[in-house]
C-alpha cells in the first residue's frame, strides 16, 4: 500500500475539519538540531519514539520535545511486555512509512492494519497547540490538541494518554551543599 504524501496528509487534515498551520524548514533529525525552528513557531513541540516490546508490539510515544523519560521503566507504564527498544529504520518505513529523523504521530495514518499502539504524553497535552513533521522533516505543522485527537481517532489510532516515567532524580539535584 502506498504511504501519504505529505499534501495527501495536510488533505486528509482538511477533509477532518481539523485547522493546520505548516511551516517549511531546513530539515531537522534531533531536537537539538530543531531548537532554532521552534523557536520561530508557537505551540509545543514533540519527540517521538518508535518502540517495540519483546514480544513484537510496536508503540509511537510522543512527548513534548524536551521531557526526560525513563526508557528503563516505560514498558510498565504502557503495558508493554518487557523492556522496550528502538525499532529498526526498515520496520519504522514499513510500518509508519517515514524515515528516521521524521517520525511523528501523522504517521499513524499509513498503519491500515494498526500494528502500532499510539502513546501521548500527559505534559504534551496540558498545551492548546501541537507541532509535529507532516512525515517529512522539512517542515513542521501545527494544530490544536483537539485536532491532533480528532486525526488519530479517525486512523483507528485511539491514544494512550499517560505520564511517562522520568529518569530518577540524581543525587545531586535538591540536595542543598552547605555553606
Amino acid at each position: 500500500m502506498a504511504h501519504l504524501s505529505p499534501q495527501e496528509l495536510l488533505d486528509r487534515l482538511a477533509t477532518l475539519g481539523i485547522p493546520a498551520e505548516t511551516v517549511e524548514h531546513e530539515p531537522v533529525f534531533t531536537v537539538a538540531e530543531s531548537r532554532p525552528v521552534k523557536a520561530r513557531i508557537p505551540g509545543a513541540h514533540s519527540k517521538n519514539l518508535f518502540v517495540k516490546d519483546k514480544k513484537g508490539r510496536f508503540f509511537l510515544i510522543t512527548a513534548k520535545d524536551e521531557t526526560p523519560i525513563d526508557l528503563k521503566r516505560t514498558h510498565e507504564a504502557i503495558g508493554a511486555s518487557g523492556r522496550l527498544s528502538f525499532g529498526s529504520a526498515e520496520q519504522l518505513r514499513e510500518l509508519l512509512g517515514v524515515e528516521p529523523g521524521s517520525v511523528t504521530p501523522f504517521a499513524v495514518a499509513n498503519d491500515a492494519e494498526g500494528r502500532v499502539t499510539m502513546i501521548l504524553d500527559a505534559n504534551l497535552m496540558e498545551h492548546e497547540r501541537v507541532n509535529f513533521h507532516p512525515l517529512v522533516n522539512s517542515m513542521t505543522t501545527g494544530v490544536s490538541r483537539e485536532g491532533l485527537l480528532t486525526f488519530l481517532k479517525a486512523t483507528g489510532h485511539e491514544p494512550l494518554i499517560l505520564r511517562l516515567p522520568e529518569p530518577p532524580a540524581e543525587l545531586s539535584q535538591g540536595s542543598q551543599a552547605p555553606i
